[in-house]
């Protein structure tokens, strides 16, 4: 809708703004900065959609809640092919809230979702994908505001309990 394309506007001319709030040094009251060796990537729906698992030594990138994670350690589950390469490519939280596939249900839009549905997306946020997966970015939509303008109240995640592990 119109939101949509006056958000996709001023999204570069911002980017250099952003960044500054992301990452810069002289502001020692910026206490929740990510750390300099981890900057924080933006992907635009574009640019999450370029690492769908079809592009051969392309890494493979699932969105949930608006965070961007590598998934290629998982090829056989999310790569060209596999049963859940649909979820890849783009930010699939409600599907992963339903643990569904349907095409309706692979989009960020958690409206409607029952109590069970939210608890078990949390669960399989921080057990599956936080504890096995690194975190690469986050979406445009999860770091700025509608208007394009960046969100003060973001903070990155952590991965404490971040460790490379076979699926089962």
């Amino acid at each position: 809708g119109m939101a949509g394309a006056a958000a996709r506007g001023p999204l570069p001319a911002l980017l250099p703004l952003l960044l500054l709030l992301l990452g810069s040094t002289a502001e020692p009251e910026l206490r929740f900065r990510p750390p300099a060796e981890a900057p924080v990537r933006l992907f635009t729906e574009p640019e999450l959609a370029r690492y769908d698992g079809h592009q051969e030594g392309q890494p493979i990138y699932l969105a949930v809640k608006g965070v961007v994670f590598d998934v290629t350690s998982g090829k056989e589950f999310y790569g060209k092919g596999a049963p859940y390469n649909a979820l890849v490519g783009k930010d699939s939280t409600r599907g992963v809230a339903k643990m569904s596939l349907d095409p309706a249900d692979l989009t960020h839009d958690t409206t409607g979702l029952t109590e069970e549905e939210l608890k078990s997306l949390d669960d399989i946020f921080n057990n599956v994908y936080k504890a096995k997966y690194p975190i690469v970015g986050y979406t445009s939509r999860r770091i700025l505001n509608e208007d394009g303008s960046p969100n003060l109240d973001f903070k990155p995640e952590d991965q404490p309990h971040f460790s490379i592990k076979d699926e089962f």
